[in-house]
């Protein structure tokens, strides 16, 4: 693996593991599982993480097919990818729930569901708009490099298991973790996230002005 094939791990699994911030999902996990017992809990936390890996995996392979089928053009999808992550980021820095990852009446409407590890647990607490705009965009910039690609999909492995884990053990994740410190992470984490936003829309401004 090249220094540039590691730069590029590296952004990928920033970049993936901060749209889909594991430890921002612990206390929408709580809420809608608040009449599960720990093994119903850890039960959809396995189901949930799986799920939001299988959905991020087939966008990250059938992205070029989507791209064709709807005449989309890279540099497009990259702008839109990075305006979205944009604004995720703006409400992480604010330390503000995300509508672009779930909204109040998803959550709403989970609780009354009789599975709600696929929706609204993957899709979209995990697997939502912006990353499965990022693992695409990430996807393109790999250009199916065998290191790259494989790079992506790690990235992806990783973050669903960090994922995972924090909501297995979410009782005692959020006892652990004080909210102020969660906050702070998650400023963090946005202020991270803004700069990838801002490298996808640049990137996508220099496709457009450059095509192929």
């Amino acid at each position: 693996m090249t220094e540039e094939d590691l730069k590029f791990a590296i952004v990928a699994l920033s970049a993936v593991f901060f749209v889909i911030d594991p430890m921002a999902n612990v206390p929408i996990f709580l809420t809608i599982t608040a009449s599960d017992g720990p093994a119903q809990r850890r039960r959809i936390a396995r189901r949930a993480a799986l799920a939001a890996w299988v959905t991020l995996s087939c966008f990250a392979l059938a992205g070029g097919l989507i791209f064709k089928a709807f005449g989309i053009s890279l540099g497009a999808f990259k702008i839109a990818g990075g305006l979205m992550l944009l604004l995720m980021s703006v409400d992480m820095m604010r330390a503000q729930p995300s509508p672009t990852r779930t909204t109040a009446e998803e959550q709403g409407e989970a609780s009354a569901r009789d599975d709600i590890a696929i929706f609204p647990l993957a899709i979209p607490m995990l697997a939502g708009p912006g990353a499965i705009a990022t693992v695409m965009v990430l996807m393109s910039r790999a250009a199916w490099d065998p290191a790259r690609t494989a790079a992506v999909f790690v990235a992806v492995s990783v973050t669903c298991l960090v994922a995972w884990l924090f909501m297995r053990s979410a009782a005692s994740a959020e006892r652990l973790l004080p909210k102020t410190l969660l906050r702070a992470f998650e400023r963090i984490m946005g202020l991270l996230l803004a700069a990838v936003a801002v490298e996808f829309i640049a990137g996508g401004i220099r496709d457009m002005l450059n095509p192929p």
